[in-house]
């Protein structure tokens, strides 16, 4: 599922990825990034607040402001890179910074029912109904 989302990517994409802790966002990220023809190693931005993939000519902007109580200078980087029709945009714990994004995003609330299972709830502005698996 994510790989075909990441296939989609043509640059200007915000994604926003919702889940507990330990949900699978990075995972979620890691089949993003590969279907967007990226081989590069991904990791999970948690301490590091930013990673960047290339894929092509586009970039993937990772972003994690869950360790941030004010997402600060971080807020600019932000949009920076929302402002750049290369980039693709994949936030989580975006609460701290949803006065900045953009109403045109993806939005995936991932739901961890086991261990090995998650369930996926997608909601996309009409701009970005091209992002969501078929039959929703």
């Amino acid at each position: 599922m994510a790989e075909t989302l990441g296939a989609k990517l043509c640059g200007g994409e915000v994604i926003e990825l919702a889940s507990d802790l330990g949900g699978g966002k990075t995972t979620f990220t890691k089949g993003i990034v590969r279907g967007a023809g990226s081989n590069e190693h991904v990791s999970s931005p948690s301490f590091t607040i930013s990673n960047e993939y290339r894929a092509g000519e586009l970039t993937i902007h990772h972003m994690d402001f869950y360790r941030l109580p004010d997402a600060g200078i971080m807020k600019q980087e932000l949009l920076d890179v929302l402002s750049d029709p290369k980039s693709v945009v994949i936030v989580e714990w975006a609460g701290i910074v949803a006065d900045v994004l953009p109403e045109h995003r993806l939005r995936i609330a991932i739901t961890a029912s086991s261990e090995n299972s998650r369930s996926y709830d997608f909601t996309a502005s009409d701009e970005l109904s091209y992002l969501l698996p078929t039959g929703l």
